[in-house]
């Protein structure tokens, strides 16, 4: 699954976290002060921070530069360690992929702050008629989307790009499979496995993988934030003042939902991994009897069917009171920040848009701290499928007439 594509996956995955680590205490620790000598818009640096664009000022620009300069860098020391027949795709294409799911994130960041001030122009308007003119409100709201309309560019191409990815992944995985098929061929399932497994896990990793880089990126991005913001909260109920009261109650919330679902939950990932088996069982019967007139036998193709209802309503009442509990929780945590900031909004401690901006950047921490909760559907589908190829591969792994120089798939 991932020897196939990615070199050496162990060594790859872990030199990927140290790298990030190292990146990250480099920034902090002597980076982040070179803006004036080193960033692009470093002729810019005189002028007043108020007249400065918040997206593209010295500091963000030199702080782009570093990332990409850090993740080439990288590329290139994995370039020199082990070159694969899939290098552009799975270490430069990952890359880049991380790349610009911290450019959302950075988007979201700027789009919080936005936000507040775009609201608190809407109270003043409101409250003050007159004082705020059209071209003012308009002025606005191209501001946003100055950042809006490259961003679905970029949103676009990397759609684009992520299909490819994810083709190339399952390309990778259909060869390894096929260069050893005459062993693997008689695998219960087998065609299913190569030909959909494989589609379903590039897919799934690639969407995970990216889901959960971006929920890390929004923490970093945002923890400060909402801990800033949580400054201007007067007191959470029944409990009083708090420091960085919001962070901790989007903590609890979401480790309380986590806890929750994965409870309820246990048994998924077994279910549809016998759902896949029945499935697979249903669908060679019918290909045998395309082929062979005396397969086609009513009897037994009733039997495999009756063995797929049965998994399915088994499947279907699990998810039944499993959605209760996902549904009921998800639902109720739209209303926590609302309770939480009750004494603060009738205290009138805040404005319209200092509300948005704490309400904002509360559900993106909060969203980030709930991956689990929001992924559980997909993450048991995952394990199922992973389940089965590595059932598959087994076959590689205990086969004593392997030849020894033939290639083995790590883990």
């Amino acid at each position: 699954m991932f020897a196939s594509f990615f070199p050496r996956p162990k060594m790859f995955l872990w030199s990927a976290v140290g790298w990030f680590f190292v990146a990250l205490f480099a920034w902090y620790g002597f980076a982040d002060g070179l803006a004036p000598q080193l960033s692009l818009m470093r002729e810019a640096i005189e002028v007043e921070e108020g007249a400065r664009p918040r997206f593209l000022n010295p500091d963000k620009v030199w702080l782009y530069q570093y990332l990409v300069g850090a993740t080439a860098l990288f590329c290139a020391i994995w370039f020199f360690i082990d070159r694969n027949r899939w290098y552009w795709w799975a270490v430069c294409g990952s890359a880049l992929i991380l790349l610009v799911t911290y450019f959302q994130v950075q988007i979201g960041v700027y789009l919080n702050t936005w936000y507040g001030e775009f609201y608190d122009l809407i109270q003043l308007a409101l409250t003050e008629p007159g004082s705020v003119t059209l071209a003012e409100f308009f002025g606005k709201l191209i501001t946003a989307f100055y950042v809006l309309i490259p961003n679905i560019t970029v949103l676009v191409l990397v759609a684009y790009f992520t299909q490819h990815y994810v083709f190339r992944w399952r390309t990778a995985m259909n060869d390894y499979y096929m260069s050893h098929w005459a062993r693997l061929r008689d695998v219960e399932g087998a065609a299913q496995r190569v030909q959909e497994d494989t589609m379903r896990f590039a897919g799934i990793v690639e969407g995970l993988g990216s889901n959960f880089i971006s929920a890390i990126m929004t923490l970093i991005a945002f923890l400060p934030l909402l801990w800033q913001l949580s400054a201007q909260v007067t007191e959470l109920p029944f409990l009083g003042s708090v420091n960085g009261s919001l962070v901790f109650v989007a903590l609890i919330s979401s480790i309380f939902g986590t806890v929750l679902l994965a409870a309820v939950g246990y048994k998924l990932p077994g279910l549809e991994f016998n759902n896949q088996k029945v499935e697979a069982a249903y669908r060679k019967e019918l290909v045998y009897g395309e082929d062979n007139e005396e397969r086609c036998e009513p009897i037994a193709v009733s039997e495999l069917y009756t063995n797929v209802r049965r998994n399915y309503f088994r499947l279907y009442f699990n998810y039944l009171y499993f959605n209760v509990f996902r549904y009921a929780y998800l639902q109720g945590a739209n209303f926590i920040p609302l309770i939480a900031l009750a004494p603060t909004i009738v205290a009138g401690a805040i404005t319209f848009g200092v509300f948005q901006q704490i309400n904002q950047a509360f559900s993106r921490v909060e969203n980030s701290f709930q991956f689990l909760v929001n992924s559980w559907t997909t993450i048991v589908e995952l394990m199922s499928i992973h389940k089965r190829l590595r059932a598959f591969e087994s076959r590689l792994d205990n086969d004593t007439t392997m030849d020894p120089a033939e290639p083995t798939l790590q883990m």
